[in-house]
């Protein structure tokens, strides 16, 4: 193997791990609100809630972080996977600057996104 070849297998895992790391985040925050919706519903913006059910706006944004999760897992078309996660977090962050607190690593989760994107890109 030459190290042109070492070099992509590299770039190959390292989009691999954050691939698994990215749709782990959102499989968890989207299986964690179904199990207990409570604690997840006051992230929520406040303006959506009060145009949408709060259970129904947090259950259709579960689902879609669960269908984004499936997404990354499949490596198809990562670099628009990628974009869509990082448009995702900086919704999330946006939303919740208030509570900086808490969402503080949603920057490094953004990152990690915008970090895959990069190596995706064609």
């Amino acid at each position: 193997m030459d190290k042109k070849d070492g070099s992509h297998a590299s770039l190959s895992f390292a989009s691999f791990l954050l691939r698994i790391g990215l749709a782990s985040v959102f499989l968890y925050a989207a299986v964690a609100s179904f199990i207990e919706p409570d604690a997840w519903i006051g992230y929520l913006p406040v303006f959506l809630r009060h145009i949408f059910p709060a259970n129904l706006l947090l259950a259709g944004f579960s689902t879609y972080q669960i269908v984004l999760s499936l997404w990354l897992l499949t490596g198809k078309r990562a670099f628009y996977a990628a974009l869509l996660s990082a448009l995702t977090l900086v919704g999330i962050i946006v939303a919740n600057i208030g509570a900086l607190d808490i969402i503080f690593r949603d920057f490094a989760i953004l990152f990690a996104s915008l970090a895959l994107a990069a190596l995706s890109y064609n």
